[in-house]
């Protein structure tokens, strides 16, 4: 096949494009240039999309002999991620960022430019798995648990899933993927991952929704109206949140509080106590499903994940509804601190069949 390996300049696209290479693809190398300022865009190991990376992206094409290419896509990145992230908060939601970019840069925009040049496939360095099922390809965790990207790929969508390698979906461990860099003289074996939000490399998420969004003073009320505090934006305050909620006073049984959610209307912070944030219920909209074999009612083997890196939560009972897009979900249990703007992925053992943006989630 001839495949277009998306090279961040990481150590994990660098061995998965050097795999695909090994089993025998015809391999293009591909650096997607996110920032408007990518010499801003790194402070030690944090973020992504630097020049540093731009140009360890292009060392590792070299090294590993394929054509390589640099795609400026920091007006996609700007527009569909970060104008997005900003109007989350914005709405009272929480987003996660990277499954934004996955969705829209990293599948949608990176495929379709690959399609339009004559590519079989896409190829990056996900710790996910494509399964040949019954019904067609499957998306599935993949081996290493603890490095599991399956989460952020469900947004993907199931006419891609036929047109992605990902050569890292059994890899043992990191230290395994590691080692295969240095195995094949990649400058990048011994690079530290990146994390947090690359266009927040400072980590101060706070003060980037401060200098976007400003400041408007509010309440900081109880679930029956009682003002207990005031707060200077309802979008630096997240579900699940303790600290920073300067009350003044402690609840009157002594116990701290937790946010339990944002009103945006009424710019608004409600908080209460811990047993509050169990829910049981929730409702996703912008629904995908993944698995026209697999319609989720049956709940043998049935969990949602909430979180990236989340535990698995049984389900009860699934219904969706196709022409609405949505999802929703009755845990068997119950999980605490679920906010508005985040991703619930459906799995069935370790197969994914769908995502949604949760929209309710109610005890």
């Amino acid at each position: 096949m001839r495949v277009l390996a998306a090279l961040s300049g990481g150590v994990d696209s660098a061995v998965a494009a050097a795999k695909a290479v090994e089993a025998g693809h015809d391999v293009v190398g591909v650096h997607m240039a996110l920032s408007s300022q990518p010499q801003e865009c790194r402070i030690g190991s944090r973020g992504c999309c630097s020049v540093e990376d731009a140009t360890d992206a292009a060392r590792a094409a070299q090294i590993i002999g394929v054509p390589f290419y640099v795609w400026d896509l920091a007006e996609e990145f700007e527009q569909t991620v970060i104008t997005d992230f900003i109007a989350q908060y914005r709405a009272g939601r929480t987003p996660n960022p990277c499954v934004r970019c996955n969705e829209f840069v990293k599948f949608r925009e990176l495929a379709s430019r690959a399609r339009a040049l004559g590519f079989d496939a896409v190829c990056t360095g996900h710790y996910a798995a494509i399964v040949e099922g019954e019904s067609g390809p499957e998306l599935h965790r993949g081996t290493d648990n603890l490095k599991d990207q399956s989460y952020v790929l469900a947004v993907m969508g199931s006419d891609e899933l036929g047109r992605v390698v990902l050569p890292l979906g059994d890899a043992p461990s990191k230290a395994w993927v590691r080692s295969e860099a240095e195995r094949l003289g990649l400058g990048v074996s011994n690079k530290p991952d990146s994390y947090d939000i690359c266009f927040i490399p400072d980590g101060d998420t706070q003060g980037f929704l401060r200098a976007h969004l400003g400041s408007a003073e509010g309440e900081i009320v109880t679930p029956d109206g009682q003002v207990l505090g005031h707060h200077g934006g309802y979008w630096n305050y997240t579900v699940g949140q303790r600290k920073g909620l300067r009350i003044g006073e402690p609840a009157p049984d002594g116990r701290p509080r937790y946010v339990l959610q944002t009103r945006p209307e009424t710019n608004q912070v409600v908080v209460g106590a811990s047993e509050l944030l169990s829910i049981s219920r929730i409702r996703a909209t912008d629904a995908v499903w993944l698995a026209a074999d697999d319609d989720g009612v049956k709940t043998a083997d049935l969990f949602v994940q909430l979180r990236a890196h989340g535990a698995p939560i049984p389900v009860a009972a699934l219904t969706r509804d196709e022409d609405a897009a949505t999802i929703s979900v009755t845990l068997e249990g119950s999980a605490r601190g679920v906010a508005r703007g985040q991703s619930m992925v459906v799995y069935r053992g370790s197969r994914v069949l769908g995502e949604g943006t949760i929209e309710r989630a109610d005890r």
